[in-house]
Parts: C-alpha cells; sequence; structure tokens
C-alpha cells in the first residue's frame, strides 16, 4: 500500500488544495490521539488518507475502507499533502507521475454506485470474482467480444495490469470492480448472467464466514444467472471443494457437474505451478435451471435530523447494536470541527459492509457513498437513523 513515513505530522489549513488533490477537514479519533483522518478529493475521487503517529515517526497512507482503486491516485494524494503541509519525508514507496500511459483511459474501471443507478445490461452477462493476474478472463473477453464481461478484484497491482490490457487490446466488453463480490451479487438483475467463475478463490480456512461460496451467495447467483446459466468454481483446496459442495447440496434443489483434474483452455501460473505438484484441482458447476422474479426495493437512506449531542455520539465508540438478522457496529468515533465521524461495520453478519457516516449541523450523510442496496443494510439504516434521531 501506498505510504510516507515522515518526521513529525503537520496540519494543512482545512479546507485547502495543492497540485489537483484537495484536503477538505482532519477528524482526530479521542479514542487513540495518534490517529487522524484527512477528507481528501483527487481525480473525481473522494476518499480519506491515515494519519498514524508513532514514537519516533508517523505514518501516511490511504485508509483501507476508502482508498481508492487507481493507485496514482493515492501517489498522488500523499505527494500532495507531503507539499502543502511541507512534511519532513523519512522514506517512501510513493513516486511522482506513477500512473503509466497505459492507464490514461480508465473508464473501465468503476464504482459500485455505477451498478447501482447506470448498469441496464442489453446482452448476456459473465463475471469472474477474484481474476488474479486476468489471463483466464482476458481470454474469455477476447474469446466472446459479444458478451459482456464484469471483472472483480481487490488487489490493486492485479486490478491495475488488466487496465493496461484493456487500453494495450483496446477492449470494449469489460467492466472491473473493485468491491466484495458477495455483496455485488445482489445489485444484478435477474436473469441476465450466462456464467459466473469463481476460479480458486483464497480457502480462508481459519475464516470460513469470509470465503465467497455460502448459501446466501448461492441463492443470489441463482437469481441472476439465467436458465441455464453456470456457476462454476474452481479449486485447488481439499477443504474448500468439500464445504462448497455441501453448500450446494444443502439447496432445496440444485444441478451439479463435478470434475477432476480437468483442462481447460486457459490457466493461471497458480494452476501451472500446482499442476506441477501434482496437486488435484477440483470443479463444482452449478447449472440454474430457475426464472427469478426482478426484485424492487424502495429504498431511502437518507437521515431524519440528528438530535444526539455530539458528546452523546462519541461515547457510541464501540457500541454493538443488533436487529433480527443483522447488525450496526460503531468500530470507532472521530471528532471533527463541528461534528463527529462514525467508522461502522453493518448490514447482515455474513457479509457486512464498512462504511463512514459524517455528522455536523444536525445532517447526517454517508461518506463517499451510501451501502449497497439490501434488505439487512435497510434495516440497518432504520436502526441507525433511529439512534442518532434520540
Amino acid at each position: 500500500m501506498p505510504h510516507l513515513h515522515i518526521a513529525k505530522f503537520k496540519e494543512v489549513e482545512f479546507p485547502s488544495s495543492c497540485d489537483g488533490v484537495s484536503f477538505h477537514f482532519i477528524a482526530s479519533n479521542p479514542n487513540n490521539k495518534e490517529e487522524k483522518l484527512i477528507a481528501t478529493k483527487a481525480d473525481d475521487v473522494d476518499f480519506f488518507l491515515l494519519v498514524k503517529e508513532e514514537e519516533r515517526k508517523t505514518l501516511l497512507k490511504t485508509d483501507k475502507i476508502t482508498r481508492p482503486a487507481a493507485t496514482h491516485i493515492a501517489h498522488k494524494a500523499l505527494l500532495a499533502y507531503a507539499k502543502a503541509a511541507k512534511l519532513d519525508i523519512l522514506s517512501s514507496n510513493v513516486v511522482e507521475n506513477s500512473k503509466s500511459i497505459h492507464l490514461n483511459e480508465m473508464s473501465a474501471l468503476k464504482n459500485i454506485d455505477y451498478f447501482t443507478t447506470d448498469f441496464k445490461p442489453d446482452r448476456e452477462v459473465r463475471v469472474e470474482i477474484g481474476f488474479g493476474s486476468g489471463r483466464h478472463l482476458l481470454h474469455q473477453v477476447l474469446s466472446h467480444p459479444d458478451i459482456l464481461f464484469i471483472g472483480l478484484e481487490i488487489h490493486r497491482p492485479s486490478i491495475e495490469q488488466v487496465l493496461k490490457q484493456i487500453n494495450i487490446k483496446n477492449i470494449k466488453n469489460l467492466l472491473i470492480l473493485d468491491y466484495d463480490a458477495r455483496l455485488f451479487m445482489e445489485l444484478l438483475p435477474s436473469n441476465v448472467v450466462g456464467k459466473i467463475y469463481v476460479h480458486f478463490p483464497v480457502p480462508w480456512d481459519k475464516k470460513p464466514q469470509r470465503r465467497v461460496i455460502s448459501t446466501t451467495f448461492v441463492n443470489e447467483a441463482k437469481r441472476v444467472l439465467m436458465v441455464g446459466g453456470t456457476l462454476e468454481l474452481r479449486t485447488d483446496s481439499d477443504n474448500y471443494y468439500n464445504f462448497s459442495y455441501e453448500t450446494f447440496m444443502s439447496l432445496n434443489r440444485v444441478s451439479l457437474h463435478i470434475n477432476k483434474n480437468r483442462d481447460i483452455a486457459i490457466s493461471s501460473k497458480y494452476e501451472d505451478r500446482w499442476k506441477k505438484m501434482e496437486k488435484n484441482i477440483y470443479d463444482i458447476t452449478m447449472i440454474n435451471e430457475e426464472y427469478s422474479q426482478e426484485l424492487f426495493y424502495d429504498f431511502d437512506f437518507t437521515f431524519d435530523s440528528v438530535r444526539l449531542a455530539n458528546g452523546d455520539m462519541l461515547k457510541l465508540h464501540k457500541n454493538l447494536k443488533k436487529f433480527d438478522g443483522g447488525f450496526v457496529n460503531f468500530e470507532r468515533v472521530y471528532d471533527m470541527q463541528g461534528g463527529v465521524m462514525f467508522r461502522l461495520a453493518m448490514g447482515s453478519f455474513d457479509r457486512p459492509e464498512n462504511l463512514f457516516v459524517i455528522v455536523k449541523d444536525k445532517k447526517a450523510h454517508y461518506f463517499p457513498i451510501p451501502p449497497l442496496k439490501s434488505k439487512s443494510n435497510l434495516e440497518a439504516h432504520k436502526l441507525l437513523n433511529k439512534v442518532l434521531h434520540g
């Protein structure tokens, strides 16, 4: 992750700007005086810079929840703040002009709000979750130019490598998204997806709740898949294969194809390595046989006027509120000029969202964007609104 180690942190005047980067306000953690967040905007992307003061030096980097998908934006913001505040940089992995010439056009990289408001597919859609190096995804995209592909990945260097290939090869049928696939599935329209690829997901043996495959995920996959569409899991993990098989078989009605050590047209460098090690490769393919009704929710993520005093809101730190099927956890609170900010985990227990809420002048709003439009997030929002309304 891009970062600077500096001798001492200094504040700029807020709001201010430098080299095309805007700094709107700073928020401090009263429960951890060494932590601060700086609201930043660069290239029309809103995010936070994180300050962590240590005994002999201070770390300045992007906050992990809001950090931009394009690494060069983070580099630009860090250097701009260091210049504006005249910081003494001790060490850095940030470089000037880090943007590749092949990333001048980045229209294929989408924010999650694009899929909540503007995504209206007029052709078959295919989705690859965790595309890694992009070898399989790019092969599929180039082999099927009439199909729209969506690639999901959270590893920033992998995203940029695929974006470069999109520009070099002038690819027009691929969208890229940095987002949790478990949440993303709830945004897709019903019956539009031909194939979902989940190739070599992280096994998460010690944290099975973080696995992509779950009963909820598979049910969402069935909803978005066309009749005859498929969800393809490919894994080298015995544990993940067994877990996934049991998950599929727990459904009331399911059609599966099972393969072992099947060759496919293109494989990743990791798969090539595992084959040389004579590891087994398992495939589970679920075939959807049912037409699904389109989902429609009437969502309103606006807040009523906030009645809690700032001091009472600061006391919500580490406060956990539950409702049937989900929760709101006030993980951290921040003090800012004229207001309070919360870092929240909210929604369902198996696929929560992390986001910020800013409260100022008795008005509250989510930062940088509202939560995903899901039933659990709507219920979490109602609970949060009730807490802040007093």
